[in-house]
């Protein structure tokens, strides 16, 4: 990044994510490392850093930084996981997964978007990311279970096979509800014998297409 660019950055991780609790160290420093202006259209690259989720066309949006640090600080994140996502648009919060050392497969429905992605990582040589176009209902079946799950696309209701993908001990954050409507991100734990689901934010986001 250049100076700029990583002045911005430091003000966002400053007054954005710090302020409203985050608190995981990797998680601060890979929003530090990762600069979300590549993850962006050309046209709203003076908007990178802003509060704010930002439109990538076909009407998709890369989401708040906030958002995008709260969600990976949920799953707990540490090297060597390997994380299914659901909904990969710009490529920006699989990116932070891979800083932190991730392995992560990402599954987003909408072509452009799989090249555009794609192209993002590459340029960051993030080796341990995979993006393949496909229904994120269905999830990623040949590479489960996963250690976690994160979904950035809201569905009415959490996907059964999603779930049958979690390893038990594992831990899945998922925005629900209708679009018009308030949705919340759950924090998905999946134990032994039970699932246990904790509502943690009234969010809004895209919704899940089947």
């Amino acid at each position: 990044m250049t100076e700029n660019w990583e002045r911005l950055c430091a003000k966002m991780v400053e007054e954005q994510l710090i302020p409203r609790g985050i608190k995981s160290e990797a998680v601060l420093k890979a929003m530090l490392n990762v600069p979300r202006h590549l993850f962006v259209p050309d046209k709203l690259l003076k908007h990178a850093y802003d509060d704010s989720p930002l439109p990538i066309g076909l009407n998709q949006t890369i989401s708040q930084p906030y958002i995008v640090a709260f969600m990976t600080e949920q799953l707990q994140p540490v090297r060597g996981m390997k994380i299914l996502e659901i909904g990969t648009g710009s490529g920006y919060q699989a990116a932070i997964l891979a800083n932190l050392g991730c392995e992560v497969f990402s599954v987003e429905l909408l072509h452009e978007l799989v090249v555009g992605s794609r192209m993002a990582l590459s340029r960051l040589n993030f080796s341990n990311v995979s993006v393949k176009n496909g229904n994120g209902y269905s999830g990623w079946p040949e590479e489960a279970p996963f250690d976690a799950i994160t979904v950035t696309a809201a569905p009415q209701k959490i996907p059964q096979k999603l779930i049958e993908q979690l390893k038990v001990g594992g831990k899945m954050i998922v925005p629900v509800g209708p679009v018009n409507s308030v949705q919340y991100l759950k924090l998905i734990t999946k134990l032994d014998r039970k699932i246990i689901e904790q509502d943690q934010l009234p969010v809004r986001f895209v919704p899940m297409v089947e």
